[in-house]
């Protein structure tokens, strides 16, 4: 469906999931076994494999990056009165992880590089209130997390990062997800890695992983399988069910099997696509900075002359059966926030670059052919804007 609500039929969409037989076979297994279905060894499989690839001590899968912010927020103890500093541009559910737990969302602004937020800024918005930062890695590119990780130190702030869009992105050869005092990833379906819907709480302390586990599932003191031992767990905290399905988290762990081929694919059209618009007048391709590991999660570009051209061209691209979403719209001016006290501050970067940027279709099995395609409709676009 395009932007007026009309059906198209997208030749090229924006993603496809990456799959193959071992991820059918996965979940079927995991069906098979006829029990287990929502707490089992999966799991366990899961949070092993994903700890030990970015070399953490505790993980914990949970059924969306949402929940897992969500049991952040709570297992540090933030609360009401406390400020959280965060992007504007970003998925809405960054901005409202504090206000879940009663918390302020403070929007700061963004650096144009890496479209992460700016240390600079940050600083800026730091009140006697705050309490932590929620940096995120847009699109698959890390942010400037090394600076914002010396400035959380310097004002004894927590450092929470949201990495649901960068699984396996570094800077430095060093994990996005090992910056902060915990992160949260996602595995939703544009992701680098699905589970259809999914997410992971990450941390290297004990103490805030068992206050995680206990909010993941009700408060419940669990010291086996619930579902397959007759002995009384007590409820010792209030908490949520948060938890990830064993069958989700069989898809997981093949899935997880995936992430370096499907990265170096990703990759390998990224180059693709910067060879083929290079010298498209009017299109501005980002480069991530040197030695910034970016996993393409996104394929995002700007077009010069902000929202007309750009939202032209997203009609273009339709038209020729290709599609292309704009990730961001500034969270502070959606209807739920723009009247809230603290989200009337002016973010220009964040406004520019939101009218500015359009994703274009990436994904590991996108071919030459389909960026050629993709690439010859956008050249084709800005061959015939009056310059």
């Amino acid at each position: 469906m395009d932007r007026d609500g009309n059906v198209v039929e997208f030749k090229i969409p924006l993603f496809r999931i990456f799959w193959d037989e071992n991820d059918v076979d996965a979940v079927s297994g995991a069906i098979r076994a006829g029990m287990d279905w929502a707490i089992g060894p999966a799991v366990e499989s899961f949070e092993s494999a994903l700890a030990a690839r970015l070399g953490v001590a505790h993980v914990l899968a949970m059924n969306s990056g949402t929940s897992a912010l969500h049991a952040a927020m709570l297992a540090h103890g933030i609360g009401e009165g406390d400020e959280v500093i965060v992007p504007s541009f970003t998925f809405i559910s960054t901005a409202n992880a504090p206000r879940f737990v009663g918390a302020a969302p403070v929007f700061a602004d963004i650096e144009g590089e890496t479209y992460g937020l700016d240390p600079i800024e940050v600083e800026r918005k730091i009140t006697e209130r705050t309490r932590a930062i929620i940096p995120v890695h847009y699109g698959g590119c890390p942010c400037r997390i090394r600076e914002l990780r010396q400035l959380a130190d310097r004002f004894d702030l927590l450092l929470v990062e949201d990495a649901a869009e960068s699984l396996g992105a570094a800077v430095d050869g060093r994990d996005v997800g090992t910056f902060g005092d915990s992160a949260i990833l996602s595995f939703c379906g544009p992701k680098v890695i699905t589970t259809g819907e999914g997410g992971a709480f990450i941390t290297g302390s004990g103490e805030l992983a068992e206050r995680a586990k206990l909010i993941r599932s009700h408060g419940r003191l669990e010291t086996r399988n619930y579902f397959s031992s007759n002995e009384y767990m007590d409820y010792v905290a209030l908490g949520y069910n948060f938890r990830m399905s064993n069958i989700i988290a069989a898809l997981g762990v093949t899935q997880l099997e995936k992430l370096d081929r499907s990265v170096e694919m990703r990759r390998h059209n990224a180059v693709m696509y910067r060879e083929r618009l290079a010298e498209v007048e009017g299109l501005r391709v980002p480069e991530p900075p040197a030695g910034y590991d970016h996993v393409y999660q996104m394929f995002t570009v700007e077009v010069e002359g902000g929202r007309e051209p750009r939202d032209a061209l997203i009609d273009h691209l339709a038209r020729d059966g290709i599609m292309a979403k704009v990730y961001f719209e500034p969270v502070h001016k959606t209807y739920f926030y723009r009247e809230e006290p603290g989200c009337r501050d002016a973010l220009p970067v964040t406004e520019g670059v939101s009218s500015r940027v359009l994703s274009l279709p990436m994904y590991p099995t996108l071919s030459g052919d389909e960026i050629d395609m993709i690439a010859g409709s956008v050249k084709k676009f800005f061959k015939a804007v009056p310059r």
